[in-house]
């Protein structure tokens, strides 16, 4: 492989960087896939990394340009792919439509929450680049995956034929890809298939009698999302399904349970699903309302596991960093490759940021009549709660970033932690003014909490930017330069999005849209009601105490492994909570596509192209997400515009063949474009 990082630019020696048509092309990038992370994350609860495909398009365009360097298709992968990132802040903002806070997203009150805590998640972890990505020893998957790509397909002095023509070929995956998922969700949307694939069943009494099922979603941005995250994670969740599906579930839905709880005084919302229910609305219900909240304490646990591994690298980290901006004034000029922002420009653009907080704290405080009278208490606890907490995510999350990717960010576990806390928050601010707990108080802790997940989405994506930034020999400051436009440009283009798709669909709990099923937002339906109970006073804290116990076992037993296989066997306890709280047939889908790319680099092992062959895999994953997720985003302004909640269903032949016809001939097709998808890149990867 050419490492074209240590080639001479194509300048003739100027190093071309950080340049106006690499932020404009990457402005460009960040608004498609910040569109399509927004309705991937509202659909089934996931994001993507789009570093990969944001580099191959970067060096297919930029190609047009005889002075391209690898550092400038760096910068447009970092601006696309921090955009991309920032899609992530919906993992809470439709929580205040589903409280019934907001009816629409107000465009500017959207913006400043994601930019101003975008920036602050910028801030907040150029003083953790040392200690985790120079220092850590973490593998950050994705930011390596992305300097290969560089490395191979941008223009260098000795750049050979076959990287020219792995970028070409690395193009058309991308493109013929998400034009397959684009079809088959069109094809979905037009009834010719079924779009989800279930059985729930009745257990017999000696197995208790009680209910359970699973599913799977036959949508190609699950695919793409279990290909990216891989076995590892991918089983982890398997496990916390099958936890949740084939033990507690069945166990909370028996006819003893139910007997044995009422008879304690307990409640238990399986007892108020009607007499004869089925057996799916059984275990639905008692998922959705009980088990999920043990999924919560899981992933809670494992947050706070991670922050007390990480005490000895942030301390590292600041000094480090302090320690730099003391040579800088002692005149020391640093490598270049160790140039970050100045720690005083870092101190003083945090604090415009927190200004620019409290400015909207005190805003929303003052609009609503039952915060007004406690506004400086609600204001100054916003901003302590901003600082303390939001450092805390950035370092969790791009420690998580480093561990296991992007696409695997750990900022449900931190906005678990993030509402209950600020709820509390609330709670002690509810007393010390002496007002009653008003709902206003639950929709001011979602503001906070959205801003504490923008920093924590941002700080997650800006380490591993800055890990290919360092194997590609990339200045800091201008990748950290770049990282700032991107948030500008995905904090733009979030809020008409998410009116688009609110119109259209609606979400779980809120308003009903112009379509009648409405979009399941997972984080946001969870965060809100936790919001909701801590501040009623009527949360489940047994349920997440329960799911606490379960993920300290979690944590053990991966401990177990890991050390009985030399970590060769991992159970990343995170990943177990998401399988716990994700829908199964989320769950299963994306357990499918981490075992179908597993599959598929088992028949790369021992190949020439075995390398090029695993690249590809990652571009045609993401061209299935970014493909079937702009359709849904295309699906709902049309259902916005006609009024018509299925524009597209030409045909409807799903719901008047026999019954689970739809479902089958759906199956069947699936797995049919599945199998051609990856034996079509493998034939193409031995072309390079």
């Amino acid at each position: 492989m050419t490492d074209t990082s240590a080639s001479p630019p194509a300048s003739g020696g100027k190093r071309i960087e950080l340049t106006l048509r690499a932020l404009v092309l990457g402005c460009v990038l960040a608004v498609i896939f910040t569109a399509a992370n927004t309705y991937l994350g509202l659909r089934v609860g996931l994001t993507f990394a789009s570093a990969i495909p944001a580099a191959v398009i970067a060096m297919a365009v930029m190609r047009t340009f005889r002075t391209s360097t690898i550092w400038e298709n760096m910068t447009v992968q970092t601006v696309a792919s921090v955009g991309g990132a920032m899609s992530a802040i919906i993992f809470v903002l439709p929580g205040l439509v589903m409280v019934g806070a907001w009816r629409e997203f107000p465009i500017w009150e959207s913006i400043a929450i994601c930019a101003l805590g975008g920036v602050l998640g910028v801030t907040f972890s150029i003083p953790l680049r040392r200690a985790l990505v120079v220092n850590g020893g973490l593998p950050y998957p994705e930011g390596v995956a992305a300097a290969e790509v560089l490395k191979v397909g941008s223009r260098g002095a000795d750049q050979s034929e076959s990287a020219v023509r792995e970028n070409k070929i690395g193009l058309w995956v991308v493109v013929w890809s998400a034009v397959a998922a684009a079809g088959f969700a069109f094809l979905q949307a037009a009834r010719a298939f079924a779009g989800e694939a279930a059985a729930f069943f009745k257990l017999p009494a000696a197995l208790g009698g009680g209910a359970t099922g699973l599913g799977a979603g036959m949508q190609f941005a699950l695919l793409g999302a279990g290909h990216l995250i891989g076995l590892t994670v991918g089983l982890a969740q398997l496990f916390g399904l099958l936890v949740a599906w084939f033990i507690i579930v069945p166990i909370m839905t028996s006819p003893d349970y139910v007997t044995w709880t009422a008879g304690m005084g307990l409640e238990s919302l399986a007892a108020t699903v009607p007499a004869g229910a089925s057996a799916a609305e059984l275990a639905t219900t008692v998922w959705r309302n009980e088990v999920r909240f043990m999924g919560a304490g899981v992933i809670g646990v494992a947050a706070i596991w991670t922050l007390v591994k990480l005490a000895g690298p942030l301390v590292g980290g600041l000094t480090s960093a302090l320690s730099a901006q003391a040579r800088r004034k002692g005149g020391e000029v640093l490598d270049r490759t160790e140039q970050d922002i100045p720690i005083s420009w870092v101190g003083g653009l945090s604090v415009l940021c927190l200004v620019g907080i409290a400015a909207l704290l005190a805003y929303v405080a003052q609009a609503e009549p039952a915060l007004a009278g406690s506004t400086a208490m609600l204001v100054a606890g916003g901003i302590v709660y901003v600082i303390l907490i939001g450092f805390c995510v950035a370092a969790i999350c791009g420690y998580m970033a480093g561990l296991i990717g992007s696409s695997n960010s750990p900022v449900s576990g931190v906005g678990i932690l993030a509402i209950i806390v600020s709820s509390l928050m609330m709670l002690a601010i509810i007393a010390a003014a002496g007002v009653p707990a008003d709902p206003a108080f639950i929709a001011y802790a979602l503001i906070v909490t959205a801003i504490v997940f923008a920093v924590a989405v941002i700080a997650n994506d800006n380490l591993q930017d800055l890990k290919t930034g360092q194997l590609v020999e990339a200045t800091p400051w201008r990748q950290q330069t770049a990282l700032i436009v991107g948030v500008a440009a995905g904090a733009v283009v979030i809020p008409f999005v998410l009116n688009a798709l609110n119109r259209a669909f609606g979400f779980e709990g809120g308003p009903a849209g112009i379509a009648s099923e409405p979009l399941a937002a997972p984080q946001a339906t969870l965060i809100s009601a936790l919001a909701r109970g801590v501040i009623g006073g009527d949360l489940r804290w047994d349920l997440i105490g329960v799911g606490a116990l379960i993920g300290v076992a979690v944590i053990l037993l991966d401990a177990v492994l890991n050390k009985s296989t030399n970590g060769k066997v991992k159970l990343p306890p995170l990943a177990v909570g998401i399988g716990f709280y994700l829908p199964a047939a989320v769950t299963v889908m994306l357990v499918i596509g981490a075992v179908c790319g597993w599959l598929y680099e088992r028949t790369l092992k021992g190949k020439s192209f075995e390398e090029v062959g695993k690249r590809m895999g990652v571009l045609m994953a993401s061209g299935l997400i970014v493909g079937e997720s702009l359709f849904g985003v295309l699906n709902a302004g049309v259902i916005g515009s006609t009024e018509n909640e299925a524009p597209f269903a030409v045909f409807g032949i799903a719901e008047t063949w026999p019954e689970g016809g739809g479902m089958l001939s759906g199956i069947i097709v699936f797995g049919l474009i599945v199998f051609a998808l990856y034996n079509w890149i493998r034939g193409q990867s031995a072309k390079v």
